[in-house]
Protein backbone atom coordinates (compact mmCIF):
# COMPACT_ATOMS: atom_id res chain seq x y z
CA UNK A 1 0.00 0.00 0.00
CA UNK A 2 1.43 3.22 -0.95
CA UNK A 3 2.09 5.74 1.52
CA UNK A 4 0.29 9.24 1.99
CA UNK A 5 2.41 12.03 2.95
CA UNK A 6 -0.77 13.66 4.46
CA UNK A 7 -2.84 11.18 6.94
CA UNK A 8 -6.38 12.51 8.03
CA UNK A 9 -5.39 13.60 11.48
CA UNK A 10 -3.82 16.72 9.63
CA UNK A 11 -6.59 17.36 7.55
CA UNK A 12 -8.48 17.31 11.50
CA UNK A 13 -6.10 19.46 12.97
CA UNK A 14 -6.21 22.27 10.24
CA UNK A 15 -9.96 21.81 10.16
CA UNK A 16 -10.11 22.66 13.84
CA UNK A 17 -8.85 25.42 12.84
CA UNK A 18 -10.50 26.65 9.48
CA UNK A 19 -13.00 24.89 7.15
CA UNK A 20 -10.95 22.85 4.60
CA UNK A 21 -12.97 23.75 0.82
CA UNK A 22 -13.29 20.07 -0.16
CA UNK A 23 -10.92 18.48 -2.25
CA UNK A 24 -11.89 18.62 -5.73
CA UNK A 25 -11.99 14.86 -7.04
CA UNK A 26 -12.22 14.79 -10.62
CA UNK A 27 -10.80 11.48 -13.20
CA UNK A 28 -7.40 11.21 -12.78
CA UNK A 29 -5.71 13.30 -15.60
CA UNK A 30 -8.79 15.89 -15.86
CA UNK A 31 -8.33 19.32 -15.01
CA UNK A 32 -11.32 20.46 -12.52
CA UNK A 33 -12.25 23.59 -15.23
CA UNK A 34 -11.91 23.27 -19.13
CA UNK A 35 -10.19 26.70 -18.99
CA UNK A 36 -7.43 25.54 -16.47
CA UNK A 37 -3.94 24.14 -17.97
CA UNK A 38 -0.54 23.03 -16.06
CA UNK A 39 1.56 25.64 -15.71
CA UNK A 40 3.84 23.89 -17.73
CA UNK A 41 1.22 24.73 -20.49
CA UNK A 42 -0.04 28.05 -19.38
CA UNK A 43 1.52 30.74 -21.13
CA UNK A 44 1.13 33.19 -18.44
CA UNK A 45 4.24 31.47 -16.43
CA UNK A 46 6.38 32.14 -19.10
CA UNK A 47 8.24 35.14 -19.03
CA UNK A 48 8.01 37.40 -22.51
CA UNK A 49 8.99 40.84 -21.83
CA UNK A 50 11.59 42.16 -24.06
CA UNK A 51 14.28 43.01 -21.35
CA UNK A 52 16.42 40.08 -20.34
CA UNK A 53 15.99 38.43 -17.40
CA UNK A 54 19.17 38.83 -16.70
CA UNK A 55 19.13 42.67 -16.11
CA UNK A 56 16.06 42.41 -14.11
CA UNK A 57 16.77 42.13 -10.39
CA UNK A 58 15.57 39.36 -8.50
CA UNK A 59 11.68 40.05 -6.85
CA UNK A 60 10.82 41.96 -9.56
CA UNK A 61 7.38 41.30 -10.70
CA UNK A 62 6.95 40.53 -14.28
CA UNK A 63 3.49 40.56 -15.20
CA UNK A 64 -0.09 39.39 -12.93
CA UNK A 65 -3.27 37.87 -13.18
CA UNK A 66 -6.19 38.01 -11.26
CA UNK A 67 -7.51 34.58 -10.22
CA UNK A 68 -9.10 32.44 -7.62
CA UNK A 69 -8.78 29.87 -5.23
CA UNK A 70 -11.09 27.35 -3.44
CA UNK A 71 -10.39 28.56 -0.36
CA UNK A 72 -13.62 30.08 1.50
CA UNK A 73 -15.91 28.14 4.22
CA UNK A 74 -18.99 28.77 2.31
CA UNK A 75 -17.18 27.31 -0.83
CA UNK A 76 -17.33 30.79 -3.20
CA UNK A 77 -14.31 30.78 -4.53
CA UNK A 78 -11.88 33.49 -3.06
CA UNK A 79 -10.27 36.24 -5.40
CA UNK A 80 -6.29 35.98 -5.32
CA UNK A 81 -3.64 37.32 -7.63
CA UNK A 82 -0.95 35.50 -9.38
CA UNK A 83 2.59 36.76 -9.71
CA UNK A 84 5.37 35.96 -12.33
CA UNK A 85 8.56 37.02 -10.91
CA UNK A 86 12.35 36.74 -11.43
CA UNK A 87 14.35 34.93 -9.53
CA UNK A 88 17.62 32.47 -9.40
CA UNK A 89 18.35 29.07 -10.33
CA UNK A 90 20.79 26.30 -8.56
CA UNK A 91 23.58 28.05 -10.51
CA UNK A 92 22.59 31.83 -10.23
CA UNK A 93 21.02 31.82 -13.48
CA UNK A 94 17.54 33.99 -13.66
CA UNK A 95 14.16 31.99 -13.78
CA UNK A 96 10.76 33.40 -13.64
CA UNK A 97 8.15 31.64 -11.30
CA UNK A 98 4.79 32.17 -9.41
CA UNK A 99 3.51 32.66 -5.96
CA UNK A 100 -0.29 32.85 -5.43
CA UNK A 101 -1.30 35.81 -2.82
CA UNK A 102 -4.73 35.23 -1.10
CA UNK A 103 -5.59 38.51 1.14
CA UNK A 104 -7.28 38.51 3.84
CA UNK A 105 -10.93 41.11 4.48
CA UNK A 106 -9.11 43.74 5.53
CA UNK A 107 -6.85 43.38 2.72
CA UNK A 108 -3.51 45.60 2.67
CA UNK A 109 -4.99 47.53 5.83
CA UNK A 110 -1.63 47.14 8.57
CA UNK A 111 -0.43 44.51 6.66
CA UNK A 112 1.02 41.09 7.66
CA UNK A 113 2.49 39.20 5.47
CA UNK A 114 2.73 35.54 5.87
CA UNK A 115 4.64 32.87 3.35
CA UNK A 116 3.53 29.83 3.36
CA UNK A 117 5.57 27.17 2.18
CA UNK A 118 4.44 24.52 0.19
CA UNK A 119 5.36 20.53 0.95
CA UNK A 120 4.39 19.91 -2.15
CA UNK A 121 7.78 18.09 -3.24
CA UNK A 122 7.07 17.74 -6.58
CA UNK A 123 8.38 16.65 -9.92
CA UNK A 124 5.95 17.52 -11.66
CA UNK A 125 3.89 20.91 -12.38
CA UNK A 126 0.66 19.36 -11.81
CA UNK A 127 1.49 19.69 -7.81
CA UNK A 128 2.92 23.28 -8.21
CA UNK A 129 0.38 25.58 -5.50
CA UNK A 130 -0.28 27.84 -7.90
CA UNK A 131 -1.73 24.60 -10.17
CA UNK A 132 -3.69 23.31 -7.24
CA UNK A 133 -4.63 26.13 -5.00
CA UNK A 134 -7.12 27.29 -8.00
CA UNK A 135 -8.59 23.61 -8.23
CA UNK A 136 -5.91 22.12 -10.59
CA UNK A 137 -6.04 18.27 -10.75
CA UNK A 138 -2.84 17.28 -8.94
CA UNK A 139 -3.90 13.78 -9.67
CA UNK A 140 -5.59 11.35 -7.00
CA UNK A 141 -2.92 10.62 -5.01
CA UNK A 142 -1.58 13.57 -4.03
CA UNK A 143 -5.34 15.19 -3.79
CA UNK A 144 -5.25 14.52 -0.05
CA UNK A 145 -2.40 17.05 0.10
CA UNK A 146 -3.91 19.66 -2.04
CA UNK A 147 -6.92 19.76 0.47
CA UNK A 148 -4.56 20.26 3.33
CA UNK A 149 -2.80 22.63 2.33
CA UNK A 150 -5.43 24.64 0.70
CA UNK A 151 -6.63 24.89 4.63
CA UNK A 152 -3.71 25.89 6.26
CA UNK A 153 -3.74 28.57 3.62
CA UNK A 154 -6.98 29.25 4.91
CA UNK A 155 -6.00 28.90 8.49
CA UNK A 156 -3.44 32.02 7.78
CA UNK A 157 -5.85 33.83 5.88
CA UNK A 158 -8.04 33.86 8.91
CA UNK A 159 -6.02 35.13 11.14
CA UNK A 160 -5.76 38.47 9.06
CA UNK A 161 -2.15 37.62 7.02
CA UNK A 162 -1.85 38.26 3.26
CA UNK A 163 -0.64 34.95 2.38
CA UNK A 164 2.00 34.27 -0.24
CA UNK A 165 2.27 31.09 -1.62
CA UNK A 166 5.25 30.25 -3.72
CA UNK A 167 6.33 27.86 -6.60
CA UNK A 168 9.88 27.74 -4.91
CA UNK A 169 11.01 24.51 -6.87
CA UNK A 170 10.77 26.85 -9.89
CA UNK A 171 9.51 25.79 -13.27
CA UNK A 172 11.59 23.20 -13.45
CA UNK A 173 10.99 21.71 -10.40
CA UNK A 174 14.38 21.50 -8.57
CA UNK A 175 13.20 19.38 -5.62
CA UNK A 176 15.44 19.52 -2.81
CA UNK A 177 18.03 22.42 -4.03
CA UNK A 178 17.42 24.49 -1.08
CA UNK A 179 19.87 27.54 -1.75
CA UNK A 180 17.37 27.76 -4.83
CA UNK A 181 14.63 27.07 -2.93
CA UNK A 182 15.51 29.86 -0.21
CA UNK A 183 16.31 32.05 -3.05
CA UNK A 184 12.50 31.73 -4.87
CA UNK A 185 10.99 31.97 -1.36
CA UNK A 186 13.18 34.99 -0.67
CA UNK A 187 12.50 36.62 -4.07
CA UNK A 188 8.45 35.74 -3.93
CA UNK A 189 7.87 37.30 -1.01
CA UNK A 190 9.34 40.63 -2.11
CA UNK A 191 7.52 40.56 -5.64
CA UNK A 192 4.37 40.44 -3.30
CA UNK A 193 5.20 43.62 -1.44
CA UNK A 194 5.92 45.42 -4.58
CA UNK A 195 3.30 44.42 -6.37
CA UNK A 196 0.82 45.05 -3.28
CA UNK A 197 2.71 48.64 -2.70
CA UNK A 198 3.08 47.46 0.69
CA UNK A 199 6.00 49.43 2.73
CA UNK A 200 9.28 48.18 2.90
CA UNK A 201 8.93 47.48 6.49
CA UNK A 202 5.96 45.20 6.24
CA UNK A 203 6.34 42.77 8.82
CA UNK A 204 6.97 38.98 7.14
CA UNK A 205 7.37 35.73 8.52
CA UNK A 206 7.61 32.04 6.85
CA UNK A 207 6.60 28.65 7.93
CA UNK A 208 7.09 25.27 6.18
CA UNK A 209 6.77 21.88 6.79
CA UNK A 210 9.02 18.98 5.74
CA UNK A 211 9.38 19.62 1.81
CA UNK A 212 8.50 23.37 2.51
CA UNK A 213 11.26 23.61 5.47
CA UNK A 214 13.91 23.18 2.95
CA UNK A 215 12.68 26.45 1.53
CA UNK A 216 11.84 27.92 5.01
CA UNK A 217 15.49 27.18 6.49
CA UNK A 218 17.28 28.45 3.45
CA UNK A 219 15.33 31.15 3.49
CA UNK A 220 15.74 32.12 7.00
CA UNK A 221 20.03 31.53 6.25
CA UNK A 222 20.28 33.86 2.91
CA UNK A 223 17.43 37.01 3.77
CA UNK A 224 20.42 38.81 5.68
CA UNK A 225 22.51 38.45 2.07
CA UNK A 226 19.78 38.38 -0.24
CA UNK A 227 17.34 40.44 1.45
CA UNK A 228 18.86 42.66 4.03
CA UNK A 229 15.84 45.38 3.95
CA UNK A 230 13.25 42.79 4.52
CA UNK A 231 11.36 42.87 8.03
CA UNK A 232 11.48 39.02 8.67
CA UNK A 233 9.63 38.73 12.35
CA UNK A 234 10.28 34.74 12.48
CA UNK A 235 10.10 31.45 10.65
CA UNK A 236 8.66 28.68 11.83
CA UNK A 237 9.80 25.35 10.40
CA UNK A 238 9.57 21.64 11.00
CA UNK A 239 10.69 18.37 9.39
CA UNK A 240 13.76 19.62 8.54
CA UNK A 241 16.09 17.28 6.39
CA UNK A 242 19.22 18.97 7.76
CA UNK A 243 21.89 16.71 6.44
CA UNK A 244 21.49 14.57 3.55
CA UNK A 245 24.10 12.63 3.95
CA UNK A 246 22.61 11.07 6.86
CA UNK A 247 19.25 10.97 5.95
CA UNK A 248 19.88 8.92 2.87
CA UNK A 249 21.53 5.86 4.48
CA UNK A 250 18.74 6.32 7.38
CA UNK A 251 16.18 5.45 4.85
CA UNK A 252 18.08 3.13 2.55
CA UNK A 253 15.71 0.09 2.17
CA UNK A 254 12.50 1.14 4.29
CA UNK A 255 9.64 0.52 3.12
CA UNK A 256 7.59 3.78 3.29
CA UNK A 257 10.30 6.40 2.78
CA UNK A 258 13.01 4.72 0.28
CA UNK A 259 12.38 5.63 -2.99
CA UNK A 260 12.96 9.87 -1.31
CA UNK A 261 16.04 8.97 -2.36
CA UNK A 262 15.87 9.14 -6.30
CA UNK A 263 13.25 11.45 -6.13
CA UNK A 264 15.82 13.66 -4.32
CA UNK A 265 18.59 12.89 -6.93
CA UNK A 266 16.19 13.91 -9.77
CA UNK A 267 15.51 17.21 -8.05
CA UNK A 268 19.35 18.08 -7.18
CA UNK A 269 20.76 16.97 -10.99
CA UNK A 270 17.89 18.69 -12.63
CA UNK A 271 19.40 21.91 -10.33
CA UNK A 272 22.62 21.40 -11.27
CA UNK A 273 22.64 20.37 -14.79
CA UNK A 274 23.52 16.77 -14.23
CA UNK A 275 22.53 13.79 -16.35
CA UNK A 276 22.14 11.22 -13.98
CA UNK A 277 21.61 7.76 -16.21
CA UNK A 278 24.98 6.92 -16.46
CA UNK A 279 25.28 6.21 -12.49
CA UNK A 280 21.82 4.90 -12.66
CA UNK A 281 21.61 0.69 -13.01
CA UNK A 282 19.21 -0.30 -15.54
CA UNK A 283 16.06 -0.86 -13.16
CA UNK A 284 17.37 2.61 -11.77
CA UNK A 285 16.61 3.95 -14.96
CA UNK A 286 13.38 2.70 -15.05
CA UNK A 287 12.77 3.82 -11.83
CA UNK A 288 13.88 7.48 -12.50
CA UNK A 289 11.26 7.61 -15.43
CA UNK A 290 8.43 6.39 -13.08
CA UNK A 291 9.48 9.31 -10.64
CA UNK A 292 10.46 11.94 -12.86
CA UNK A 293 7.02 13.46 -13.81
CA UNK A 294 5.43 12.81 -10.15
CA UNK A 295 4.80 13.93 -6.91
CA UNK A 296 4.91 13.06 -3.32
CA UNK A 297 2.09 11.25 -2.83
CA UNK A 298 2.79 8.94 -5.80
CA UNK A 299 6.51 8.10 -5.20
CA UNK A 300 6.41 7.58 -1.56
CA UNK A 301 5.51 4.11 -1.41
CA UNK A 302 6.07 3.41 -4.92
CA UNK A 303 9.35 1.57 -4.77
CA UNK A 304 9.13 -0.08 -1.08
CA UNK A 305 12.81 -1.20 0.21
CA UNK A 306 14.49 0.61 -2.66
CA UNK A 307 18.19 0.28 -1.77
CA UNK A 308 20.99 2.48 -3.35
CA UNK A 309 23.34 -0.40 -3.82
CA UNK A 310 20.21 -1.68 -6.63
CA UNK A 311 19.56 1.88 -7.63
CA UNK A 312 23.16 2.91 -8.70
CA UNK A 313 25.87 0.99 -11.67
CA UNK A 314 27.77 -1.06 -9.02
CA UNK A 315 30.80 1.22 -8.84
CA UNK A 316 28.36 4.35 -8.07
CA UNK A 317 27.10 2.11 -5.41
CA UNK A 318 28.54 4.06 -2.15
CA UNK A 319 26.43 6.93 -3.90
CA UNK A 320 28.18 9.64 -1.06
CA UNK A 321 31.57 9.00 -2.09
CA UNK A 322 30.67 9.80 -5.79
CA UNK A 323 32.73 13.17 -6.39
CA UNK A 324 29.75 14.42 -8.24
CA UNK A 325 27.04 13.81 -5.78
CA UNK A 326 29.14 14.45 -2.68
CA UNK A 327 30.31 17.89 -3.56
CA UNK A 328 26.22 18.61 -4.12
CA UNK A 329 24.90 16.92 -0.96
CA UNK A 330 27.56 19.16 0.84
CA UNK A 331 26.45 22.00 -0.87
CA UNK A 332 23.02 21.30 0.81
CA UNK A 333 23.93 20.91 4.53
CA UNK A 334 22.01 23.33 6.24
CA UNK A 335 23.40 25.70 8.73
CA UNK A 336 26.09 26.17 6.35
CA UNK A 337 25.51 29.99 5.11
CA UNK A 338 28.26 32.32 6.37
CA UNK A 339 26.35 34.81 8.91
CA UNK A 340 23.06 33.51 10.68
CA UNK A 341 19.32 34.23 10.45
CA UNK A 342 18.16 37.14 10.93
CA UNK A 343 14.65 36.80 13.12
CA UNK A 344 14.02 33.87 15.81
CA UNK A 345 13.37 30.34 14.94
CA UNK A 346 10.33 27.76 15.91
CA UNK A 347 12.15 24.39 15.14
CA UNK A 348 10.29 20.76 15.41
CA UNK A 349 11.33 17.27 15.17
CA UNK A 350 9.52 13.51 15.32
CA UNK A 351 11.53 10.86 17.32
CA UNK A 352 9.55 8.08 16.67
CA UNK A 353 12.52 5.76 16.66
CA UNK A 354 15.12 6.85 18.91
CA UNK A 355 16.94 8.63 15.39
CA UNK A 356 14.44 10.07 14.10
CA UNK A 357 10.60 10.69 12.51
CA UNK A 358 11.47 7.55 9.46
CA UNK A 359 12.58 10.29 7.32
CA UNK A 360 14.05 12.95 9.28
CA UNK A 361 17.26 13.00 11.78
CA UNK A 362 16.10 14.06 15.34
CA UNK A 363 19.60 14.52 16.63
CA UNK A 364 20.64 16.90 13.22
CA UNK A 365 17.52 19.05 13.63
CA UNK A 366 19.03 19.43 17.42
CA UNK A 367 22.35 20.19 16.40
CA UNK A 368 21.05 23.00 13.81
CA UNK A 369 18.95 24.81 16.68
CA UNK A 370 22.30 24.46 18.76
CA UNK A 371 24.28 26.16 15.86
CA UNK A 372 21.99 29.14 15.61
CA UNK A 373 21.65 29.99 19.08
CA UNK A 374 25.75 29.82 19.23
CA UNK A 375 25.25 32.63 16.57
CA UNK A 376 22.54 34.37 18.71
CA UNK A 377 19.61 33.25 17.23
CA UNK A 378 16.37 33.25 19.43
CA UNK A 379 15.43 29.38 18.51
CA UNK A 380 12.64 27.45 20.06
CA UNK A 381 13.08 23.79 19.25
CA UNK A 382 11.01 20.77 20.40
CA UNK A 383 11.14 17.26 20.07
CA UNK A 384 8.17 15.11 19.62
CA UNK A 385 9.12 12.13 21.07
CA UNK A 386 7.14 8.75 19.96
CA UNK A 387 5.73 10.72 16.49
CA UNK A 388 7.07 9.59 13.19
CA UNK A 389 7.05 12.43 10.50
CA UNK A 390 3.07 12.94 9.43
CA UNK A 391 2.40 13.20 13.18
CA UNK A 392 4.78 15.36 14.23
CA UNK A 393 3.53 17.54 11.00
CA UNK A 394 -0.05 17.76 12.36
CA UNK A 395 1.55 18.93 16.01
CA UNK A 396 3.57 22.04 14.24
CA UNK A 397 0.82 22.60 12.74
CA UNK A 398 -1.13 23.56 15.48
CA UNK A 399 1.50 25.17 17.82
CA UNK A 400 3.65 27.01 14.50
CA UNK A 401 0.42 29.00 14.25
CA UNK A 402 0.37 31.28 17.74
CA UNK A 403 3.88 30.98 17.50
CA UNK A 404 3.35 33.51 14.29
CA UNK A 405 0.93 34.85 15.63
CA UNK A 406 3.50 36.31 18.67
CA UNK A 407 5.85 37.49 16.22
CA UNK A 408 3.89 39.18 14.45
CA UNK A 409 2.35 40.77 17.63
CA UNK A 410 5.85 41.75 18.64
CA UNK A 411 5.98 39.53 21.73
CA UNK A 412 9.67 38.70 22.25
CA UNK A 413 10.65 35.05 20.92
CA UNK A 414 10.69 32.00 23.27
CA UNK A 415 14.21 30.58 23.54
CA UNK A 416 15.09 27.10 24.68
CA UNK A 417 19.09 27.81 23.59
CA UNK A 418 20.89 27.57 27.00
CA UNK A 419 22.49 30.06 28.79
Amino acid sequence: MRRRIVIAGIAAVVASTATLAPAVAPADGADTASTLVRPSKDPFYRYDGAKPLRKIAPGTPLKTREVTVGLDTNETPLPAEQILYRTSDMRGKPVATVTTVIQPVTGTAAPRLAAYLSFYDALSTKCNPSYTLRGGNPGAPNQQTAQVEQGVVQALRAEGYIVTVPDFENQRLDYVAGPESGTSTLDGITATIKALELDEATPVAMMGYSGGSIAADWASELQPHHAPSMNLVGTAMGGVPVDLRHNLPYIDGTPEWSDVIPAAMIGISRANGIDLRPYLSRWGRKVARTLSHQCIGEFSGEFPGLTIKRLMKPRYADLLQVPVFRRLINRLVMGSVPGHPSAPIYLVAGNSDGTGDGVMIAADQAALAAEYCRQGVPVQYQEMQGLDHTNAGALFLTSAMPWLASRFAGVPAPSTCAG
